[in-house]
């Protein structure tokens, strides 16, 4: 029984409002006391020109809030507010046989069946190194389309690879003056970058040869734009060498795609769009360049077509949208794309909505902060100041393993080098994953070891930490004969108890609302806020030596309940699980 979707469906009777209203409306009181869940009549007073206290007191006594509750739910007033109170022992009852009947797929629904949603997130550039910088977009777009696969919708994963443009003629030029064959074949990212850093530092002997290196790059994408062969044959080259590298990091990560469809797939796309605009009086020339003024909704120009006749973002992302609503028909287009980006997604979809196209409003920019260290080091392939995504795993890797060797040492070494090995990939990957996704996505993250592999704050180390050590109780009571009751369940009214029973109710509405708002942290907090209720009630109360079996069986069930539940969420998240550490 889904109390809130009940309480919600009984206020939607009384009121005329629409069930969805009532249940975005519908607030978890700060304090327990007050109730389960409140209901403010403010939204009413208007409608019914009666002060909300009294509102609130009118639906108090309607026969049809009550409807269905069955004694499990009682109801008050509190000023404005219609307060609902759950019965204790049916909320854990209830709460904890859905979860373990669902098992780690709880949090599941099927809001979203038959609507297409794509995803646009990675997005790395050919021919240069996966670092740091890109893990953002990467693992926030991996979270996004978790959370949405889990509520019904067809995710369609696409990794729009930034794999055209004049940056490539440049890579051209670089290749051909400096570029070593060998070094090609055994590492090409590195060599790619080194020649791509060499042709900026070359750039700045002197303005002469910056003129010399710059027109010959121009020439050489424009070649690449009009399909000559070698151009083309080159930059293909560089193109599948960058991405059997990438494709080793993202199995590392766990992250597939559906779609690699970048920048040159949708040029030659281009000039239908061009044409398309021209057609309906939309595009402009300014100085040389072919423009579409935006004054009217509050934005500059939108660069189309560059004064040189080569294209830019803009238009390909305009072709993007509209080959993407052709093919896939979606629901929603999000681009996984940093803040700096902002001004130009309102712009194309300002272009693609004056020329009418109204699928415009179902393109969201989900924009993110920026990656941080102590030092404020910044990333540049020119400058060739970058930290490999890679290495910064292994890092993270290695920095976890010392922790948990460690602590199998104190314990009289119960891992093996095997178990710790594996173990630490996968607590490690979870530390440096969750750190993006802990906080609002907008802001800025600073990294900070001591704080990323903190056992006991708020991290992955420590989620993964408390799930393992509820197998580890699940464990030890298989081995001594007992196991869990769903039906003793309705004993679980304590407050330490309760206090985990409600925070795995919420659970499910922080789902919803992380998938509303493209924010994972929505689900990052509730798990963490289960992982830490739970630890209280596991150092406050025993579990195995409880005071009878009915206690004790009923508080396994709690501890099945909340293995799954953190599972579920951390799986939403793209961090894995360990079932020892």
């Amino acid at each position: 029984m889904d109390y809130k979707d009940l309480i919600a469906a009984n206020l939607s009777s009384c009121t005329g409002l629409d069930k969805e209203q009532v249940a975005g409306l519908i607030e978890i009181p700060p304090k327990l006391e007050l109730g389960d869940y409140a209901f403010p009549c403010f939204v009413l007073a208007k409608t019914l020109h009666k002060a909300p206290p009294v509102i609130a007191a009118g639906l108090k006594d309607s026969p049809e809030l009550v409807k269905g509750f069955d004694g499990a739910v009682t109801v008050d007033t509190a000023g404005p507010y219609v307060n609902f109170r759950i019965d204790k022992g049916v909320l854990a009852r209830t709460v904890i046989s859905e979860i373990i009947s669902e098992g780690d797929q709880y949090g599941n629904r099927n809001i979203g069946e038959g609507k297409n949603v794509i995803v646009e997130f990675s997005s790395p550039n050919i021919a240069k190194p996966f670092h740091v910088g890109h893990a953002f977009t990467t693992i926030l777009g991996n979270s996004l389309s978790n959370i949405y696969s889990r509520l019904g919708y067809n995710v369609i994963r696409f990794n729009h690879l930034g794999d055209y443009g004049t940056q490539f003629g440049k890579l051209i030029t670089a290749y051909r003056l400096w570029g070593d064959e060998q070094a090609m074949q055994d590492n090409p990212i590195d060599e790619l970058t080194r020649i791509y850093v060499k042709f900026h530092d070359e750039c700045k002997v002197s303005p002469e040869r910056e003129k010399e290196l710059e027109d010959d790059a121009r020439d050489n994408f424009r070649k690449l734009e009009e399909g000559e062969e070698e151009e083309v044959a080159l930059w293909k080259r560089f193109r599948d060498l960058s991405l059997e590298v990438f494709e080793k990091t993202y199995k590392r990560m766990g992250i597939k795609f559906d779609n690699y469809n970048g920048e040159s797939f949708y040029s030659p796309r281009i000039p239908a769009v061009v044409k398309m605009l021209e057609d309906k009086g939309l595009l402009e020339e300014s100085e040389g360049a072919k423009v579409v003024k935006l004054e009217d909704e509050g934005l500059p120009p939108c660069l189309v077509v560059k004064s040189d006749g080569t294209t830019i973002y803009a238009s390909r992302d305009l072709a993007a949208v509209l080959y993407r609503h052709e093919e896939f028909n979606f629901y929603k287009n999000i681009y996984v794309v940093g803040l700096p980006q902002q001004l130009h997604f309102r712009q194309v979809f300002a272009v693609l909505k004056k020329a009418g196209y109204d699928f415009a409003d179902d393109c969201v920019h989900v924009g993110f902060g920026l990656l941080k260290f102590k030092d404020n080091t910044a990333f540049s392939t020119r400058a060739g100041n970058i930290i490999k995504l890679d290495e910064f795993l292994d890092k993270a890797t290695e920095k976890t393993a010392e922790i948990i060797r460690k602590n199998s040492e104190l314990r009289g070494g119960d891992m093996t080098d095997e178990e710790i090995a594996r173990v630490s990939e996968t607590v490690g990957l979870g530390a440096v994953t969750y750190t993006y996704l802990k906080a609002g996505r907008e802001k800025d993250i600073f990294f900070d070891w001591d704080d990323m592999l903190d056992f006991e704050g708020d991290t992955a180390p420590y989620l993964i930490y408390t799930y393992a050590r509820i197998r580890s109780i699940l464990r030890k009571a298989a081995d001594q004969g007992f196991a869990g009751d769903i039906g003793s369940a309705d004993k679980l009214t304590a407050e330490d108890e309760y206090a985990v029973i409600r925070s795995l109710v919420d659970f499910k509405d922080a789902v919803v609302k992380a998938a509303e708002s493209y924010e994972p942290f929505m689900i990052s907090r509730q798990i963490a806020l289960i992982a830490r209720n739970f630890n209280r009630f596991y150092n406050n109360s025993r579990i195995l030596n409880a005071d009878s079996e009915e206690i004790r069986d009923a508080r396994l069930a709690l501890c099945e309940a909340v293995a799954d539940c953190l599972k579920s969420g951390l799986d939403m998240l793209g961090i894995g699980v360990v079932e020892k550490m």
